[in-house]
C-alpha cells in the first residue's frame, strides 16, 4: 500500500507541473504569487510576509511542504502639491515546493515591481500595473526511485539500474503580468478587481531539455495560467465587516475557483486588535469536465496593530478522501506591515 501510495503522489505531481502552480488556501496572504500589480498594494512603505503550506500528512511519510516568502516597498511619486498622488514598488519573492518522499523540489525567486496610478485627488481609487520576472530550478533525487531492473531476485533493489535518466535538475525563466483596480467607496466599504498573466511565454519544464540526434526530446510545456479576482470589504454592524473574496484560474484544460468570505470583528475602539473567521468553498475541473467542489477551507486569522496571523484547514471532498488516506492541509500566514502612511490604497487581507 505504501508503494501505491508513492506511485500516486509521482504520478500526481507530474500532473501538476503543467496543469497548477503555487496554491495557497490564504491566497491574499501571499499576493504577490497571485498578481504583481499586488506589490506595493498596502497601506506603508514596506511589507514583510510568509506563508507555509503543510498537505496530505496523514497519507505520507514525508508531506508536501510549500514555502513563500515575500517583502515587497513602495515609494510615492511626486510633491505634496501634486493633485493625483502616484506610487511605485518593487518587491521580491521566494517560493519552495518539496515532496520529500522522493525528493522532489521547485524553487523559484523572481522581483517585482509595479505602478499605482491615482484615479482620484482623494487617493481612493487606484489602477495597478505589476510585472514579474523569476528563475525557477525543478529537481529530482534519483536515489530515492527505484527500478524493476534494479531487484537482485532475493533481498531487494540493490543493482544498479540501467535506466537512460536525464539530468537531475533544470532551471527555467519565468514571466507574469497583471493589473488591479481598488476603490475605497467610504471608510470600512472597498472594492478590489485584478487579472494576471503568468507563465505567458510557455516555457519548457521538461527533464528532458538535451538534443539527441538534432531531435528534441520529450517536453512538457508549462501553459500560461490565466486568473482572475475580485474582492470587497462592507460594513454589517458596529466593529463587523464582511469580507467576499473570490479567485478564478484557468491553466491549459485545468480550471479552479476559490469563492467565500471572512468577518473581520474588531474587538478594540484604540488599537488595531481584530479576529478574522472565515470559510471558502474550491471548486475545480474534474477528468469527466464537470466542475464541483473538491474541498472546504476553514479559516482563523488575528491582527495586532500592524502584524496578521492566519491558520486555515483544507477538508477535502474528493472521493478519494473515502480512503481515509489523511488528506489533511494545514497552512499558516504571517504578514507584517511597515511605517503606516494613513493612505488609501487598499490592502486585500486574506
Amino acid at each position: 500500500m505504501r508503494n501505491l501510495i508513492l506511485l500516486f503522489s509521482f504520478l500526481f505531481l507530474t500532473q501538476i507541473t503543467n496543469a497548477q502552480d503555487r496554491l495557497f488556501s490564504q491566497f491574499y496572504a501571499a499576493p504577490l504569487t497571485l498578481n504583481p500589480a499586488l506589490t506595493g498594494a498596502f497601506d506603508g512603505k514596506f511589507r514583510v510576509g510568509a506563508n507555509y503550506r503543510d498537505q496530505w500528512r496523514g497519507a505520507l511519510e514525508n508531506p508536501y511542504k510549500t514555502f513563500a516568502g515575500a517583502l515587497d516597498l513602495k515609494w510615492g511619486m511626486g510633491g505634496r502639491t501634486k493633485k493625483y498622488k502616484d506610487a511605485v514598488a518593487v518587491g521580491i519573492v521566494f517560493y519552495n515546493d518539496q515532496v520529500d518522499e522522493v525528493d522532489f523540489g521547485t524553487t523559484q525567486i523572481s522581483v517585482s515591481g509595479a505602478f499605482h496610478k491615482s484615479l482620484s485627488p482623494r487617493k481612493n481609487q487606484y489602477l495597478s500595473l505589476g510585472f514579474q520576472t523569476g528563475i525557477v530550478q525543478k529537481a529530482i533525487n534519483y536515489e530515492k526511485l527505484t527500478f524493476e531492473d534494479q531487484f537482485n531476485g532475493t533481498t531487494g533493489y540493490t543493482d544498479p539500474t540501467g535506466e537512460d535518466l536525464p539530468e537531475n535538475s533544470f532551471a527555467y525563466a519565468d514571466f507574469s503580468v497583471g493589473l488591479n483596480y481598488a476603490w475605497v467607496i467610504k471608510s470600512r466599504t472597498s472594492v478590489f478587481a485584478g487579472f494576471a498573466l503568468h507563465h505567458f511565454l510557455t516555457p519548457s519544464v521538461s527533464f528532458f531539455q538535451n538534443v539527441e540526434d538534432n531531435e528534441l526530446l520529450p517536453d512538457n510545456e508549462l501553459f500560461a495560467k490565466y486568473t482572475a479576482i475580485l474582492g470587497f470589504s462592507l460594513p454589517v454592524a458596529d466593529g463587523v465587516d464582511l469580507l467576499p473574496r473570490a479567485v478564478f484560474s484557468s491553466q491549459g484544460s485545468h480550471t479552479k475557483a476559490d469563492i467565500g468570505s471572512n468577518l473581520r470583528f474588531s474587538l478594540s475602539s484604540y488599537q488595531s486588535l481584530a479576529l478574522h473567521l472565515g470559510g471558502y468553498a474550491r471548486l475545480a475541473g474534474s477528468y469527466d469536465d464537470s466542475f464541483g467542489a473538491s474541498e472546504i477551507v476553514a479559516l482563523l486569522g488575528f491582527e495586532y496593530n500592524r502584524v496578521l496571523f492566519g491558520i486555515s484547514y483544507d477538508f477535502n471532498l474528493d472521493d478519494i478522501s473515502n480512503t481515509n488516506l489523511g488528506q489533511r492541509t494545514l497552512e499558516f500566514s504571517v504578514s507584517y506591515l511597515g511605517e503606516y502612511q494613513e493612505d488609501l490604497i487598499l490592502c486585500p487581507k486574506f
